[in-house]
Formats: structure tokens, C-alpha cells, sequence
């Protein structure tokens, strides 16, 4: 099966000052992180999921190329994975 992100649905977290979301591969809910220092412009919570909205499509592609490589319990994005 391929990921999808059927689900928009993201949050942000403060405690570890990233933006979680979900994705699926078939029934399996694949769980994603974004650090915020992907989105230098922003510092606030709604600043952090508006520039996280604007970029959806960019942070699904990453995303789905992380998935790729290996199979894991948790996905963890940065700033390299946008290069």
C-alpha cells in the first residue's frame, strides 16, 4: 500500500515545538512530526498550523519520502527533509 493523508487534522505541540498529523498506509495510522524550525516566519501556535496549511502538500511529499526509506513507529521532520 502507498501512504495517504486522507485525515487533515494537525496540532501543535508545545512541549516539543513541533506540528503532528497523521498519515495511513492501508489501516495503519502513520504518525508524523514537524519541527517548527521548518517554518522560521512563524512563532506562535496559529502562526506554526497556518504555515503548516500552506505547505501541506511539500510536508506530505517529505512525508511520503521518509516513509519510504524504512518502516517506523514515528516520523520525525526537519529542516533536511525539505532540501
Amino acid at each position: 500500500m502507498s501512504l495517504s493523508f486522507p485525515n487533515r487534522s494537525r496540532s501543535y505541540d508545545a512541549s516539543t515545538n513541533r506540528i503532528r498529523f497523521i498519515g495511513h498506509d492501508g489501516m495503519f495510522e502513520v504518525p508524523f512530526l514537524v519541527d517548527a524550525d521548518v517554518f522560521p516566519g512563524a512563532s506562535t501556535e496559529a502562526a506554526y498550523l497556518a504555515a503548516f496549511d500552506a505547505g501541506r502538500d511539500v510536508i506530505q511529499r517529505a512525508a511520503a519520502k521518509a516513509y519510504g526509506y524504512t518502516r517506523r513507529r514515528l516520523y520525525i521532520l526537519t529542516a533536511s527533509d525539505f532540501r
